[in-house]
């Protein structure tokens, strides 16, 4: 098991582990809406299956809202 950062908490992992695999991984809500950083750097959607997690990464999903007056 390798460990990676996922939104501020460590988690260990076996790879090989693609990004969509640790979206389905962590159950990420309404994953169609949701952005994505590893090690600081936006992900393409589109590259979300050929996009491999590595040991030590940092991965944030990111949700924007709108809304306010």
């Amino acid at each position: 098991m390798s460990k990676i950062k996922v939104n501020e908490e460590v988690l260990e992992v076996a790879f090989p582990l693609s990004l969509s695999e640790l979206i389905t991984l962590k159950r990420i809500i309404q994953p169609d809406m949701v952005s994505v950083q590893i090690n600081g750097i936006f992900i393409e959607r589109e590259k979300f299956d050929e996009t491999a997690i590595q040991e030590g990464d940092e991965v944030d999903f990111l949700y924007f809202m709108g809304g306010g007056r």
